[in-house]
């Protein structure tokens, strides 16, 4: 079987890991830990699953010998004996071939989430801030914290734009979907006419990357402080707390004046600075696996028209995978449930069909 030969040699890593692990010289190199911690926890899961296994398969030679007992009761007992461990052995053997399926390793991160308003003037605007309090319902449900980085307000109350960081377990793993244009239907409030206009907010959802995952040098950025603006207090314009930090290889330029800190807001801005930097690096090796980039539910590109929430009808609509759902007041409360999981799902039958094929 194909599979045991693929997770044979994942059981040398996991034991080569665990001799490196073990050796006192490699603390030295506290990001070489790390990393080598990381990995072995990856795939700690599976390796036990397979040992669970080998296990099962012993047990069940053991037993097969003894269905030539002369004794017709032992016999009956040990083919009964043996159908359950078979059973157990083969559900067991089709979630190893499922771990055994490529895993994104950003999906145990937290996340940067991006929230732009396009077309439709002030009521993209008005409908961005709505998202934005979509996120924070369901990260409020998933005891998630959101911390915002930059925002840009308009004049009717909507965001233009906002970046805020998203922290807690398998954050990226749930918002990896929500990468594309959100399109909505509806009636604004300032249509005198009562016709229903269309308008679209752009949301990026980055993997938060830490220093294992990207350095960044010193002298390739540039840090400008400046005065904040906005809401805030006496800080705002007396103080030099606000951060602006380029990237000058590439010209990629993140602000942050969420803080009355320069400090704390240097910190959130090489975070999302960090996050955008993996994020090219993921793309770069993406592109370069077609068939994954050809898949029917993708992730990350912003462009990509993913999901309409049509208010006269109460319908949201994930083009992706043609779903659609009449419970929009929920999913804009915060149960995103509803949209990612089967999503997800699809996600996975894709993987396996690809796997099998």
């Amino acid at each position: 079987m194909e599979w045991i030969r693929n997770i044979k040699e994942i059981e040398a890593r996991f034991d080569k890991l665990s001799e490196e692990l073990s050796d006192p010289s490699l603390l030295a190199d506290q990001r070489a830990y790390q990393r080598c911690a990381r990995q072995h926890s990856e795939i700690a899961s599976i390796v036990e699953k397979y040992r669970f296994w080998k296990d099962l398969e012993r047990q069940i030679e053991a037993t097969r010998s003894m269905l030539d007992e002369p004794d017709p009761e032992i016999a009956q007992m040990a083919a009964e004996e043996l159908n359950s461990l078979q059973v157990t052995q083969g559900l067991l053997a089709k979630e190893i071939r499922g771990l055994l399926l490529p895993v994104d390793p950003a999906d145990e991160k937290g996340a940067v989430l991006e929230i732009r308003a396009g077309t439709g003037g002030d009521e993209a605007t008005l409908f961005a801030h709505e998202i934005y309090r979509m996120y924070c319902k369901y990260a409020e449900m998933q005891s998630w914290t959101i911390e915002v980085t930059s925002r840009n307000d308009s004049e009717k109350g909507g965001i233009k734009e906002l970046i805020a960081l998203v922290t807690g377990r398998r954050v990226y793993s749930k918002l990896k979907f929500e990468s594309g244009v959100h399109r909505v239907q509806r009636v604004p409030k300032t249509e005198s006419q009562g016709r229903v206009h269309t308008s679209a907010v752009t949301v990026a959802v980055l993997p938060q990357a830490d220093e294992v995952d990207i350095a960044i040098d010193e002298s390739e950025i540039r840090i400008d402080t400046y005065c904040s603006s906005g809401p805030g207090g006496q800080s705002v314009n007396t103080t030099y707390s606000a951060v602006r930090i380029t990237h000058l290889p590439t010209g990629l330029v993140v602000t942050c004046q969420d803080e009355k800190s320069q400090i704390k807001n240097r910190k959130k801005a090489l975070q999302v600075l960090r996050s955008r930097l993996y994020e090219i690096e993921r793309e770069r090796q993406h592109a370069e696996q077609a068939q994954k980039r050809r898949a029917m539910v993708r992730t990350g590109d912003r462009s990509e028209k993913i999901r309409t929430y049509n208010f006269p009808e109460m319908r949201v609509t994930d083009h992706r995978i043609g779903l659609k759902v009449h419970q929009l007041t929920q999913v804009l409360d915060g149960d995103l449930d509803i949209l990612i999981e089967p999503l997800t799902a699809a996600q996975q039958t894709e993987a396996l069909a690809a796997h099998a094929a």
